[in-house]
């Protein structure tokens, strides 16, 4: 796909799921945030509470001015409503930058205590003009097949 990058962790299997977006203003500062989250069967372990997720993330540079993601910062809750933040700097190990129209694409995990769960938060992006925006990450599920209709 002309304009993406892409990172990956790893080998994950692919398994389609529900795709959500997020969207900042103003248009000078449009950030697209797809989502795509998967039950990682094979890397889970349920008699001992352990079940594993992967999610695929593409940010989308739809505004009129470059970014740089310089930081994220994730909440994620489980059934139990036990919550987890995490916070650091870029993703899987960069700084995306991107110019107008640019994406980039990068896979990473999760673990939950329980097999449902959901998973919400932000990026943080400089545009070349001096801004600082946030970009919401709308919540998305995490979820075991068969579990949730």
């Amino acid at each position: 796909m002309p304009g993406l990058a892409t990172a990956n962790m790893g080998s994950l299997p692919h398994r389609p799921s529900r795709s959500l977006v997020s969207m900042n203003e103003p248009a000078n500062h449009k950030i697209r945030v797809d989502v795509s989250a998967n039950y990682v069967g094979d890397q889970s372990k349920p008699e001992e509470s352990h079940y594993a997720f992967s999610y695929t993330i593409t940010i989308r540079n739809e505004g009129k001015v470059p970014a740089r993601l310089l930081t994220r910062h994730w909440v994620i809750t489980n059934a139990d409503g036990k919550v987890k933040e995490v916070r650091g700097e870029g993703v899987v190990g960069e700084q995306p930058y991107l110019l107008p129209g640019q994406g980039f694409r990068y896979s990473s995990g999760a673990v939950l205590e329980t097999p449902v769960g959901a998973m919400q938060g932000s990026y943080q992006m400089l545009a070349d003009d001096g801004a600082r925006f946030d970009v919401p990450i709308a919540p998305f599920t995490l979820a075991m097949p068969g579990l949730l209709h």
